[in-house]
């Protein structure tokens, strides 16, 4: 049996010189971005184009919907914070996701976009998803792990963060 020490000597991104495995990483992060940011958009436009949903009551209404998991949720107190006004707490959280949406598909403060995203389905794994049995099938959770790795590594290629990035390091003349 032999022993061997690896020695990779990939080129870093910036000289030009990239091989498979770097195009890779790099772009690694963008269909999840793409992902995320099409399906908050979408749930968002979805909450608003849906009257019902803004109603005190009645089906399909975010009244009803917080009414209903109250007590089977991990914080009661924040469903009742909602139940205070089920309206605003519905423009809030469509609003919301329409922003995160638009900042994690854009790559537009998508580290901020994504803590937004992560914070919404934690919100919605705490109260709505909470008493899903078994853990996996409710779906908020989910999406609360699939936020972490752009709340840790932004948004990297086609994004407006990637694009200012640039234009300061050419202003600036190096390489940060």
């Amino acid at each position: 049996m032999t022993h061997s020490t690896r020695s990779d000597t990939r080129s870093p991104y910036l000289d030009g010189d990239r091989d498979w495995r770097d195009t890779a990483t790099r772009y690694a992060l963008l269909p999840l971005r793409v992902f995320l940011g099409v399906t908050f958009i979408y749930a968002g436009l979805d909450k608003l184009t849906n009257s019902s949903f803004f109603a005190d009551s009645g089906s399909g209404s975010v009244g009803d919907l917080m009414r209903s998991v109250r007590d089977s949720s991990a914080i009661p107190a924040l469903v009742d914070l909602a139940l205070k006004s089920p309206a605003g707490f519905g423009y809030a959280i469509a609003f919301g996701e329409l922003a995160v949406g638009i900042g994690t598909l854009l790559g537009l403060l998508a580290r901020l976009a994504a803590v937004g995203g992560a914070l919404i389905s934690l919100s919605l794994w705490l109260t709505v998803s909470w008493a899903s049995t078994p853990y996996y099938y409710g779906n908020d959770l989910p999406y609360l792990m699939a936020w972490l790795p752009l709340v840790l590594a932004g948004a990297s290629v086609f994004s407006v963060d990637a694009a200012l990035r640039s234009r300061r390091r050419q202003r600036s003349g190096g390489y940060r």
